[in-house]
């Protein structure tokens, strides 16, 4: 099985040759103004007793939107942010009290796109050691920090879907619930699925379950149409 040491740089060098599949929603200014803005979320990784965990949070129920709600640490890029990665990172920071000079950054996954039309970067980091972390919850963003299994994403338990349509396309919602000790989290929606692909991409493997995302092949041009028709303009 090798040390944690040596099975976290296996891992590192396994996610730097990953490449987003041709046809994800692209990175250009003209998609990023058409959907709105953009979101970088940082999806951590860290091993405990062999298995790989991600790091999420609960959003505080002070929040204007998804207040209560489980996510992965991130926010909107800012003026300074010198690009996806600083902003993770810096967000992770300032959510959790993550250091940045713990996480080691070795990939990116395809972009995501939120009900609120926002394009979301999935940045993957890996926790070498996770004990000098000691989560420090930004109480105006965050009531709780906790960590879950990352191979729970592929499998059946737990799960249940939705079938829903958005955009002219039919895709799934997936829900996974979660406990830790007696709090019971509800993972779901766009933050699931994130892991799902996280998860996919990491074990090199489907899912146990139909994925069905929506495909974002050109569809900075339905974005375009959608916001123009919600302003009035066409």
């Amino acid at each position: 099985m090798g040390s944690p040491q040596n099975r976290l740089s296996a891992l590192a060098n396994q996610l730097r040759q990953y490449r987003p599949p041709a046809g994800s929603l692209g990175e250009d200014d003209d998609e990023e103004e058409s959907s709105g803005g953009k979101v970088v979320s940082q999806v951590g990784f860290a091993e405990e007793g062999g298995d790989l965990r991600v790091i999420l949070t609960k959003r505080s129920s002070k929040m204007s939107t998804h207040s209560g709600e489980v996510s992965l640490p991130g926010g909107k890029a800012e003026e300074g942010d010198k690009n996806d990665v600083e902003t993770a990172t810096r967000e992770a920071e300032e959510e959790i009290g993550l250091d940045p000079s713990l996480v080691n950054v070795v990939a990116f996954l395809e972009p995501f796109l939120s009900k609120h039309l926002l394009r979301v970067i999935p940045v993957i980091g890996i926790l070498a050691d996770k004990k000098p972390f000691e989560p420090r919850p930004n109480p105006a963003e965050v009531d709780d920090v906790f960590d879950a299994p990352l191979e729970m994403f592929l499998k059946d338990e737990n799960r249940r879907a939705e079938d829903i349509e958005w955009l002219g396309d039919k895709y799934l919602i997936h829900y996974f619930d979660y406990m830790v000790g007696n709090n019971k989290y509800l993972i779901w929606g766009l933050t699931a699925g994130i892991l799902i692909r996280a998860a996919s991409v990491v074990y090199q493997r489907p899912p146990a379950f139909r994925e069905q995302n929506p495909n974002f092949k050109d569809k900075d041009k339905v974005l375009r149409r959608y916001l123009l028709k919600s302003r009035g303009r066409i």
